[in-house]
């Protein structure tokens, strides 16, 4: 078999900004034939042809001190055309030293060059018309100063709060497709809904992950399996992350005890699906001075759940269902001691519940404004499967 024909092409531009690229400057794909020092590219009977990348740089290297910038010609689809470029080291490389191109009007853009192969070029051309054509590009963009801590700081309801939550689901050890793992997901998903948990669907999407088991006496591997020198099998098994909203927004409520309370008198229990919940509210007490139990009563009313996503900032959310099918929710009776053991020392607790569309009672104000995350108009909870 005959060797592959290569030309001297630019595989990229050290230049991420696409949008400051201009059709005067080197390009991804552009093919180079030769190039020629600026007084002279008119004549092309002086254009010192190149063979390779190596000797294009050793070119490159001898004229580097004795002139400004060169006119290269290139080829870019069915014309050839010149184009003005400096001479510049190329620190990319870390063998010998060699030289490159860039762009005149921009220090960024600096070319790396290749052997490549004519079909290789072509892909870069297109690539790179894509990105120039200003249909794709819009504006030119440019980056702008953003206070990230005022703003965390002031529209989230807890500053580690990400807002948005999820849970992983990882395949049973006998679900062969990533159907059934779906599948799976959605029936959790529609059952905390039914039971009144006011979650909003945002997303799905698979992710993989890699576990470690303890090698079986066989010694057989997968495919998908990598056996380790430990005894141990390392695997990477495709799960689904299902990403929601916990409600349309997350309410912060501060229960404040009072001399002689022994409890701060909310009634919580865990759901099937993990989430944890304020079933009941003791009349006069901390949890109901804060509104806790009035929320309660409405919820009742309208078939919701009041249903805590923070305790003390420390989500309480469920993160992952294992291959075993177990639920990895937060410990329900470690919850519990935490409480009781802050309404012994009279501490003030923290904690946040998920709202839920038309919600008539007003919780208590938070001390900052917080952004409600509405559904769509035409949300609607999803019915049980």
């Amino acid at each position: 078999m005959g060797s592959v024909h290569t030309v001297v092409g630019i595989k990229k531009v050290k230049q991420k900004a696409s949008q400051e690229w201009k059709e005067t400057m080197p390009l991804p794909g552009d093919i180079i034939e030769g190039f020629a020092l600026e007084n002279k590219y008119d004549d092309d009977h002086l254009l010192i042809p190149i063979n390779g990348r190596s000797e294009f740089s050793s070119q490159l290297g001898k004229i580097s001190r004795q002139v400004e910038a060169i006119r290269v010609k290139i080829r870019r689809g069915d014309i050839s055309l010149y184009v003005r470029a400096c001479v510049v080291p190329d620190k990319g490389s870390k063998i010998s030293r060699r030289f490159t191109i860039r762009a005149v009007s921009d220090d960024r853009h600096v070319a790396v060059l290749g052997d490549l192969t004519l079909d290789q070029c072509t892909d870069l051309q297109e690539m790179s018309r894509r990105m120039m054509n200003m249909e794709y590009r819009g504006f030119n963009q440019k980056g702008v100063k953003y206070d990230w801590k005022m703003k965390v700081g002031t529209f989230l309801p807890n500053p580690r709060s990400t807002v948005i939550s999820s849970i992983l689901f990882m395949p049973l050890t006998r679900e062969s497709s990533i159907e059934a793992t779906t599948a799976r997901s959605m029936a959790w998903f529609s059952a905390a809904v039914s039971s009144g948990a006011p979650l909003i669907f945002v997303s799905i999407q698979t992710e993989q992950t890699v576990i470690s088991e303890k090698t079986n006496s066989t010694g057989r591997e997968s495919s998908w399996s990598r056996q380790q020198n430990s005894g141990n099998t390392l695997r990477i098994v495709q799960g689904i992350r299902l990403w929601y909203l916990p409600g349309v927004a997350e309410v912060p409520v501060e229960l404040i005890p009072e001399q002689g309370e022994t409890r701060f008198g909310m009634n919580i229990k865990r759901t099937d699906e993990g989430l944890i919940c304020v079933f009941s509210v003791a009349p006069l007490s901390a949890a109901d001075r804060a509104g806790l139990r009035q929320m309660c009563e409405e919820a009742n009313r309208n078939g919701s759940l009041v249903v805590m996503t923070k305790l003390e900032g420390r989500s309480l959310l469920p993160s992952t269902v294992c291959s075993e099918g177990m639920i990895s929710c937060s410990d329900y009776c470690e919850i519990k001691e935490t409480l009781s053991s802050m309404v012994e020392e009279m501490e003030s607790v923290h904690i946040q519940v998920m709202a839920w569309p038309n919600q008539t009672f007003p919780p208590p104000s938070p001390a900052v404004v917080v952004a409600k995350l509405r559904p769509p108009s035409e949300y609607h909870f999803m019915p049980p499967l």
